[in-house]
């Protein structure tokens, strides 16, 4: 890989916003010159005087360096000086795509894109002109400008003269920023459109597995917020509770299916995102049903066996939760996978062990053949 692919910067500002001089003695009967005044309009003065002697090469030399170092403002400063000061320079385009690369490191979106623009070519660019135009889109992702992303990537997506792995990219990165703008069905669609392309290759080869994998989760993601829909209100009766429980349990079966697809894909990092979010479902389920009141219409007999039934239930919920979470993180450390995901399911399990060996401490446990069951696709 390039150097360029990883660096950044913008050039340091010094503000001066006016100047005036004054004369230092009044007209007296000596000759003595009057008082003299000048005014000058207020300019701004773009600087970095530790930098203003060195040349683009050594400009270049030292934002690389700095950033092997991980020193993301020195290297900015080194990259937006010459990507700034010189216009003419043959690392000029290097520079700016490592000035707008290394912004994100910085998580400064804002200064990325603007980087990244100045490259991009959605329609017609290949090499640092493309690569910029997916990281423009990415900028305005965690800009929150999600529309204007969608737009970007549509274009990048219908492009017959790329490689069918940028136009999966493209199409999958859409899917994701038409979800975030909340406009589900848009989503889906473009989601499954991406995986009819994949399954359709004769050779899946052509695809980094990172895509169709990504997919398949945020279709998950998709079903998943329909799940969260579903409020269980005991006040409305039995038969709407048991309605609308049956209902969430179905869509929670449908974000498992999705989430199990996009793990038998293979890519590690959406497997394990995969396995902590199907736990997370269970979890979720399992709150909901131990903190819903018993149906108001059940005496106080009927409400006990309500009860009962439902803590059977319940248990089971948590038994799967833990089996789950548990190959979620043999998983993650078969692959020697690092992330939030992981940190969230060590977590969750601990927090599900102790639920159930509180509740075991209660009643005997339910059988462990019958709570552990493949869960459905």
């Amino acid at each position: 890989m390039s150097v360029r692919r990883w660096w950044w910067v913008a050039a340091l500002g010094l503000a001066v916003t006016g100047c005036r001089t004054t004369g230092s003695a009044a007209r007296d009967g000596q000759g003595t010159p009057p008082k003299q005044e000048l005014q000058f309009d207020p300019v701004t003065v773009t600087a970095d005087l530790e930098l203003d002697k060195l040349n683009d090469e050594e400009l270049f030399a030292g934002g690389t360096s700095a950033f092997a170092a991980n020193d993301f403002k020195q290297a900015a400063r080194y990259f937006g000086r010459l990507a700034d000061f010189h216009p003419d320079s043959r690392h000029r385009r290097a520079a700016l795509y490592n000035a707008g690369l290394s912004h994100q490191r910085l998580k400064e979106w804002e200064e990325a894109e603007h980087r990244f623009s100045e490259l991009a070519d959605p329609e017609k660019g290949q090499g640092d002109a493309l690569d910029a135009a997916f990281r423009v889109a990415e900028s305005r992702y965690h800009l929150e400008r999600y529309d204007e992303a969608v737009k970007l990537l549509g274009t990048i997506a219908a492009r017959e003269d790329l490689p069918v792995n940028r136009r999966l990219e493209a199409q999958v990165q859409q899917g994701v920023c038409q979800l975030e703008a909340g406009r589900g069905e848009e989503a889906e669609k473009t989601l499954r459109k991406s995986l009819a392309t994949y399954e359709a290759l004769a050779d899946k080869d052509e695809v980094d597995d990172y895509f169709p994998a990504q997919a398949h989760f945020f279709v998950g993601e998709i079903y998943r917020l329909h799940y969260e829909g579903v409020k269980l209100d005991p006040a409305k009766g039995s038969d709407k509770l048991a309605e609308d429980l049956n209902y969430k349990a179905e869509l929670l079966l449908s974000a498992q299916g999705h989430y199990l697809r996009s793990i038998r894909v293979g890519n590690g990092y959406w497997a394990t995102a995969a396995g902590a979010q199907i736990g997370a479902l269970y979890e979720n389920l399992y709150e909901h049903m131990v903190n819903s009141p018993a149906p108001a219409e059940l005496n106080a007999e009927e409400a006990q066996v309500y009860r009962q039934e439902l803590r059977k239930k319940i248990r089971v919920l948590i038994t799967k939760s833990i089996n789950i979470y548990e190959r979620t993180l043999e998983t993650a450390e078969r692959i020697g996978s690092q992330s939030a995901f992981v940190d969230r399911t060590r977590a969750s399990l601990e927090k599900m062990k102790a639920l159930l060996l509180a509740d075991a401490e209660g009643e005997p446990a339910p059988d462990p053949a019958a709570a552990d069951g493949e869960p459905h696709s």
